[in-house]
């Protein structure tokens, strides 16, 4: 392991952190707790982005399964993270740890200025020894504004954070070609070059835990944020957090995933997952080789369909005429507006509006092409 200090995520969902039963299972919490101040006692900065609260929330009130009504769910979520967050207390201070509580939901990183707000004050609680530990806010999450579960949630604040690791602990020991609990000859897989992702193929089924939200399938796409974000990702068993130290010191477990090379900016990480797409623009063959060849801004003129009702500094996608998405960006007037204008020349904006705005509808630094076409 690097002695220099390294920042390292770490997500554990609810199968690893509860009993088949649903109820709470200690010595895994111990067991992470102590590896994951040890790690902060070597000088790494350390945020721990945990499930659980639904889970432990239906355990202190009985419940004999999750719930499926959204209100209901989010009382029991309100319920659990504060039962969940004192047993976090309880054992990081019996290794004089400090732990502070960050709920967030997909509207914090929606906004630039909220975006910002969060990166500065992880930046403050890392500078301070302290290990954040993070989960939705599920008791005011809204159903389209959701992380849907906390593994996209642990990339995005990977990637906000500028993580050297992120480690996704779950109820397997690696990833496999196909479910080795039902195919026995499934081959496990132990590195994915970051050339290699768009071509791997897995059969990643949904949850096998009642009381989790997350199957192999919304790992994959964590890793694919987190490592397209120069992050290194790791898929490893979460009934052996220690495993993270053996990790980090070079030992061959788990599955990884190589960081694709960093050239982004923090704007355009933010623009490429830290919003949710209002819409899509349709582009003819010369606006997509202008902004994916030329990096060019886009102009109305090469714009030949749209989708959605959307305001001007919404995110939207950018396709080709079949609708393969391109790319994202910040748009510079609303949905109505665009479909008044698009097909036409930048000159005849101020005329078609009655007012003198934008050249542009996308402008190139608001524009994150992506790199797989």
């Amino acid at each position: 392991m690097s002695s220099k200090p390294q920042t390292i995520v770490i997500k554990i969902g609810t199968s690893s952190l509860t009993q088949p039963t649903g109820e709470i299972a200690i010595a895994t919490i111990a067991s992470l707790v102590e590896t994951l101040s040890y790690l902060r006692s070597q000088g790494h900065h350390i945020v721990l982005v945990s499930s659980g609260a639904v889970g432990v929330g239906c355990a202190r009130l009985n419940l004999a399964e999750r719930p499926r009504k959204m209100a209901l769910k989010q009382a029991v979520a309100a319920v659990g993270q504060g039962r969940l967050m004192r047993i976090y207390d309880d054992l990081f201070s019996t290794l004089q740890q400090a732990i502070a509580q960050v709920l967030l939901t997909r509207r914090e990183l929606m906004e630039r200025n909220t975006y910002v707000n969060a990166s500065n004050t992880f930046r403050e609680l890392l500078g301070l020894g302290v290990i954040p530990i993070v989960n939705e806010n599920d008791t005011i999450a809204v159903d389209e504004l959701k992380f849907g579960d906390n593994d996209t949630l642990s990339a995005l604040v990977a990637s906000l954070v500028k993580a050297d690791w992120l480690f996704l602990l779950t109820d397997v020991d690696r990833m496999y070609s196909a479910d080795p609990k039902t195919v026995p000859d499934a081959q496990p897989i132990k590195l994915v070059s970051s050339n290699e992702f768009h071509q791997l193929q897995v059969n990643a089924g949904s949850s096998s835990s009642q009381w989790g939200t997350g199957g192999m399938a919304t790992k994959l796409s964590a890793a694919r944020i987190a490592t397209s974000t120069g992050v290194r990702t790791v898929i490893t068993q979460g009934k052996q957090p220690q495993n993270i130290l053996k990790i980090l010191q070079g030992e061959d477990l788990g599955t990884q995933f190589e960081p694709q090379p960093q050239t982004d900016n923090a704007r355009k990480r933010w623009i490429t997952y830290g919003l949710i797409p209002m819409g899509k623009l349709y582009l003819d063959t010369g606006a997509v080789k202008a902004v994916t060849n030329k990096k060019t801004s886009l102009l109305p003129a090469g714009i030949i369909a749209l989708e959605g009702d959307f305001f001007a500094a919404d995110a939207v996608q950018l396709c080709n005429n079949e609708g393969m998405e391109l790319g994202r960006g910040l748009v510079n007037y609303s949905s109505n507006e665009i479909q008044q204008i698009k097909g036409h020349h930048s000159t005849e904006i101020a005329e078609i509006l009655g007012y003198d705005g934008a050249d542009t509808v996308v402008h190139r630094n608001n524009l994150v092409i992506n790199d797989v076409q």
